[in-house]
């Protein structure tokens, strides 16, 4: 016995190496802010990202311009004086989020600007979800701990936010000639049919669109259609329409240019009473109640 634990207290422990390591964040937000809107700017001594989750804005970073598209973020380096506002007349949604950060190869993302793919937008979208679940939401500042937070949130959002700064630091320094696995392609292929028939539901959220319809379309079976939909937009094909419709209600609903009851007949809706149904399932409010949020956020 002696002797096992004498070999066992001779084996070598290897620390592993962290790259980037976060302990402390000051903010995270998800913005949904009207089409006119404009930050009028701010500095401060830690590390800020924002992506654009919806819509376009013109970000500022000290004496560079830079026009974000939906897809894209930008990070701002400590001390760098940043503002931004609205552009092209639609109204944005933003993930917003600050952090320290003391490692050396955080220096890789001064001045990075870029358009995130899928799995880095799933690990941002993992961020966002832990968050909710550690903090009060909508978020403050400072951060207010959820009494009902699930174990581990906190945990994952160092996790999430670590691992999403790596994947973006290795895209930095990846050879750019690798080889992409034939089913690597195939994937790739499918992503871009399920992109293609998100686009198709959000040109028609007045319709009442079908499966049939779909598979029609694009000449894709039913049972295939459903699950490479699924898997890779995280929704069925009829929870992505109804989705959709309800976040196409508040854009024009902070963009305000039409009154409850045309928004409801632009969306398809047979009366205002379904219309009114159907967002407070979706939203938790009335479209008259978010309207009212949206105008003290931007009073």
């Amino acid at each position: 016995m002696e002797q096992s634990q004498t070999v066992l207290d001779a084996y070598h422990r290897t620390r592993l190496e962290q790259t980037i390591v976060i302990d402390r964040i000051i903010t995270m937000f998800y913005f949904e802010f009207g089409k006119d809107y404009e930050f009028t700017g701010e500095r401060h001594d830690f590390w800020e990202f924002l992506y654009v989750d919806r819509g376009e804005i013109e970000v500022m970073a000290d004496d560079t311009r830079h026009l974000l598209k939906q897809g894209m973020m930008i990070f701002h380096k400590p001390n760098e004086y940043h503002r931004f506002y609205a552009v092209g007349g639609k109204a944005p949604n933003l993930i917003v989020m600050t952090f320290e950060c003391g490692s050396e190869a955080i220096g890789r993302f001064r001045d990075l600007v870029l358009a995130l793919d899928d799995e880095e937008r799933n690990l941002l979208a993992g961020i966002v979800k832990e968050g909710m679940n550690a903090f009060e939401f909508p978020f403050q500042h400072p951060l207010k701990r959820r009494e009902d937070a699930k174990v581990g949130s906190e945990q994952l959002i160092k996790c999430y936010l670590e691992t999403f700064l790596l994947r973006l630091l290795r895209r930095q320094t990846m050879n750019p000639r690798a080889v992409q696995l034939s089913s690597a392609a195939k994937e790739r292929t499918n992503d871009e049919l399920a992109h293609h028939i998100a686009k198709y539901l959000d040109d028609r959220l007045d319709e009442a669109v079908s499966l049939e319809d779909i598979s029609r379309t694009f000449m894709v079976g039913k049972t295939k259609l459903k699950e490479l939909f699924k898997r890779t937009t995280g929704y069925s094909v009829m929870a992505y329409a109804a989705n959709a419709r309800m976040e196409k209600a508040k854009l024009m609903i902070r963009e305000n240019t039409d009154n409850m009851t045309e928004i409801a007949e632009k969306l398809g809706f047979s009366s205002i009473h379904y219309f009114s149904k159907a967002f407070k399932k979706h939203a938790g409010m009335t479209p008259t109640e978010y309207a009212k949020t949206v105008k003290a956020r931007l009073s």
